[in-house]
């Protein structure tokens, strides 16, 4: 059966505490790029996040997760994506940073179980997120598949998902760990 073409991101899936833990980071007033629930997110020189593209080798914070920030018309907003060039005060983005979190994201392509344990690079959809719902449309970039340490995801096994859980078809949905974590070293893999 084919799978679904709906990417979302990552999508947290388990971490080794007892809960799904995410922290606060600030995002800078006027930041021009918009970050969606589920886009990989880093640190800028200035202490701010920022999105992480594709083929970027920054080490990567963790999956954006929301946000919150008073508006230029004092008025407090709260949402599942940064707009860009949003301007306001006190803002602040919610990241889950668990190195050991784990994440589901949709491949680009069908993902053969020989690729398990090799690392990733991420890719763009046109639209990279929808501004309605605030969701990603970032996917694992399955021809990037290498065992190099700096790509951002290594995949650790196939979603149980049975709407997209065929390796045969294309958006064959996978289960991933951030391999390029700021907080933990990113490892060779074995794709």
């Amino acid at each position: 059966m084919a799978n679904q073409d709906a990417p979302f991101g990552l999508r947290p899936v388990k971490s080794s505490l007892s809960s799904q833990r995410q922290n606060r980071y600030r995002i800078a007033s006027g930041y021009d790029t918009n970050i969606f629930q589920g886009d990989l997110v880093t640190v800028a020189t200035d202490g701010t996040i920022t999105r992480v593209a594709p083929g970027a080798t920054a080490l990567c914070l963790g999956v954006f997760n929301g946000c919150e920030y008073v508006d230029a018309n004092g008025d407090v907003k709260f949402s599942n994506h940064w707009p860009a060039d949003a301007t306001g005060t006190n803002i602040f983005a919610n990241i889950i940073d668990d190195p050991s979190a784990t994440f589901e994201v949709q491949g680009n392509a069908a993902f053969p179980v020989t690729d398990l344990f090799g690392n990733f690079d991420i890719v763009d959809n046109s639209p990279v997120g929808r501004t309605a719902s605030g969701v990603s449309s970032m996917e694992l970039a399955v021809s990037t598949g290498a065992t190099t340490a700096g790509l951002a995801l290594k995949a650790i096994d196939i979603s149980q998902d049975p709407e997209n859980s065929d390796t045969a078809t294309a958006n064959t949905n996978v289960i991933v760990k951030i391999n390029n974590h700021l907080f933990s070293a990113g490892t060779a893999g074995l794709a």
